[in-house]
C-alpha cells in the first residue's frame, strides 16, 4: 500500500454556496445550512440549503403541475430526446468541474470520477435513443369486431432519491430515463454530496427542460426522503441505498401503493475454481474490493476460494494491496480515497474488529489511516473466514475483503446463495460448463463470468432478495417509467348482447 497525502491541496478552497431547485427557481432554506466537510481534507467545502417538508411539498405540487398541465409529456419523443442529448454534451462539457465536486464531497479519487461522468454522459445518450424507442403494441387479431391497443404512458411524477457513494451517477442512471418517458421528477441527492446533482439542475434548465419538470431538493430524509416517498401526488419512487432504509421507503410507499424501483445492499461472491486465469483474477479481486474504496453495492467483498488454492491466491492478493494507492482523492494518481465521515469509518473498524474476534485473521491491513487529513481505511484482507461470520453476511461498505474457501461446486453455490443479498456475483475458470452452471445457480442479478464489475448502459443492473426491486439500465428502462393502459375497441353493429334490444321489444 502506497500512502499519497497532500492536506494542503484544499488549504485555499473556498467553500461553495448552492440553492435548490424549486418549479425552475434557485432558493435557499429557512433554516442554517448544511456545510459538508471533505472527508478528504477535513475542510468545509460546500453548504447545501437545508430542505424542510415544505420545501419537499412545493416542489411535487410543481412536479404534479408539470406533469398534468405542462409541455414535457406532450412534447413528441423526439423533441424529448434532443433536449437529452443536449444534456449529455453539457455535461461532457462540465464533466472536471462535476468530477472534482465529488471528489471533494464524497472522497473519491479524481481519475475514477471522470470515468464515472463519461459514463454518466453515455447513460445521458442512451436514455434520449430510447426516448424514440418507446412504443405500445396493437391486436388486429381479435376477431373482426374488436381491435385492441395497449398505450404506454408516462407513470407521471417520480420521487428519485440517491445516495452519497456516486451521486452522479447514480442519477444518472434513473432521471434520464425518467424524463425520456415524460415524466416530471423530484431529486433529493444525499445531504453529505449534494454539489454535482444541483449542478445537472443548471445544465437541464441551460439544455431546454421546462419549469417545474426536474425540482430538485437537499436535506435529510426524515424531513424531506420522508414526504417525498408518502406523499398522494407522487406516483413512483426510484431510491437507491442501504437495504434498512428501503425497507422503510417501501413502507411509506405503501400508504399510496406506488410503484417502487429500489436498488439496495450487496455482499457480493467471487467464486474461484483451480482452473481460473490466476493473474487475471487476482487483479480484479483488488479491484473489486478496494475499488470506491469499498463503498459500493456492488464490491466484490467475498472471495470464495477452492481449498487447493486458497492460500496462494491470498498471499497474491496481499502482494498486490501492497501497491494499491491510498490518499489524497485529488491526486491522480489515487486508486482508494477517503471514507465518508468518521462515523462509517468507526464501522468499518468494528467489523474488522469482530471478525478478529470471532477466528478470521488479517493478512493484509485492518488498520485506519492517519495521514494528517481526514479518514482513511487500508486495504484490508480476512481470512479464515466463515460463512456464520458477521463481516461475511452483512454489508461492510469498507475496503474489507472476506475470504472463505470451498471444495465442491455445489458448497461454493450453497455459500454464495446463503446470504439475504443478489445484487452481484462472480465466478473464475476456464471451464465454460463450470461458469454456466455457477451462472445459472447464482441468485445475483449480475454474474459475471471471468471478469468482475464491468459495465454498460445497455445491460439491466439490480437485484436479487434484500438487494432490491426492479431494474435500472438496459433497452427497457423507460418502460420502468410508465404505465400500460389498454384500449378495447369494437367495430361495426354490436352483436351477442344478454340484453334484449329496444327495437326488438317494440
Amino acid at each position: 500500500m502506497t500512502v499519497l497525502v497532500n492536506p494542503t491541496a484544499l488549504s485555499d478552497h473556498k467553500a461553495r454556496d448552492f440553492k435548490m431547485l424549486i418549479d425552475g427557481r434557485w432558493e435557499s432554506g429557512a433554516a442554517d445550512p448544511i456545510e459538508r466537510v471533505a472527508p478528504s481534507h477535513g475542510v468545509v467545502v460546500s453548504r447545501f440549503p437545508t430542505g424542510s417538508r415544505n420545501d419537499a411539498e412545493r416542489a411535487i405540487a410543481a412536479a404534479r403541475k408539470a406533469f398534468d398541465q405542462g409541455p414535457w409529456p406532450r412534447m413528441t419523443a423526439s423533441e424529448r430526446s434532443a433536449i437529452l442529448l443536449k444534456a449529455a454534451d453539457l455535461i461532457a462539457a462540465r464533466a472536471e468541474e462535476l468530477a472534482f465536486l465529488d471528489a471533494i464531497e464524497a472522497g473519491k479519487p479524481i481519475t475514477q470520477v471522470r470515468g464515472e461522468i463519461a459514463g454518466s454522459v453515455d447513460i445521458w445518450r442512451y436514455a434520449a435513443a430510447l426516448a424514440r424507442d418507446l412504443h405500445g403494441e396493437s391486436y388486429n387479431t381479435l376477431g373482426d369486431g374488436t381491435l385492441g391497443v395497449v398505450l404506454r404512458e408516462a407513470i407521471g411524477v417520480v420521487s428519485i432519491i440517491t445516495p452519497w457513494n456516486f451521486p452522479f451517477l447514480i442519477v444518472g442512471q434513473k432521471l434520464p430515463f425518467a424524463l425520456a418517458a415524460g415524466c416530471t421528477a423530484v431529486v433529493k441527492p444525499s445531504e453529505l454530496t449534494s454539489g454535482s446533482t444541483l449542478v445537472l439542475g443548471e445544465i437541464l434548465q441551460q439544455a431546454g427542460v421546462p419549469d417545474g419538470v426536474v425540482n430538485i431538493v437537499t436535506g435529510t430524509g426524515p424531513e424531506v426522503g420522508a414526504i417525498m416517498t408518502s406523499h398522494p401526488d407522487v406516483d413512483m419512487v426510484s431510491f437507491t441505498g442501504s437495504t434498512g432504509v428501503g425497507k422503510l421507503t417501501m413502507s411509506n410507499a405503501a400508504q399510496t401503493l406506488k410503484k417502487v424501483s429500489l436498488e439496495l445492499g450487496g455482499k457480493n461472491p467471487q467464486i474461484v475454481f483451480p482452473d481460473a486465469d490466476l493473474d487475471a483474477f487476482i487483479d480484479a479481486a483488488v479491484f473489486g474490493a478496494y475499488f470506491n474504496a469499498g463503498e459500493c453495492c456492488n464490491a466484490g467483498s467475498r472471495l470464495i476460494l477452492h481449498k487447493s488454492i486458497a492460500s496462494d491466491v491470498v498471499n497474491r492478493i496481499a502482494e498486490l494491496s501492497k501497491a494499491v494507492k491510498v490518499g489524497d482523492p485529488l491526486d491522480p494518481s489515487t486508486q482508494v480515497g477517503a471514507i465518508i465521515t468518521p462515523q462509517h469509518l468507526e464501522k468499518i473498524s468494528g467489523y474488522v474488529a469482530g471478525a478478529r474476534s470471532s477466528g478470521a485473521r488479517v493478512a493484509h491491513g485492518g488498520e485506519t489511516l492517519d495521514l494528517g487529513m481526514g479518514q482513511f481505511m487500508s486495504p484490508t484482507i480476512l481470512e479464515a473466514v466463515t460463512p456464520d461470520m458477521a463481516v461475511a453476511r452483512e454489508e461492510v461498505f469498507g475496503p474489507v475483503l472476506s475470504v472463505l474457501t470451498f471444495e465442491t461446486s455445489a458448497e461454493a453455490i450453497s455459500i454464495a446463495n446463503s446470504i439475504d443479498y443478489g445484487l452481484s456475483a462472480g465466478v473464475w475458470s476456464r471451464d465454460f460448463d463450470t461458469c454456466l452452471t455457477i451462472g445459472r445457480s447464482a441468485r445475483a442479478g449480475t454474474v459475471w463470468m471471468n471478469t468482475f464489475m464491468d459495465g454498460a448502459s445497455e445491460l439491466p443492473f439490480g437485484g436479487y432478495k434484500q438487494s432490491g426491486l426492479g431494474r435500472e439500465l438496459g433497452r427497457h428502462a423507460v418502460e420502468d417509467y410508465t404505465e400500460t393502459k389498454t384500449l378495447n375497441m369494437h367495430i361495426g353493429k354490436r352483436t351477442g348482447w344478454w340484453m334484449p334490444q329496444t327495437e326488438k321489444l317494440a
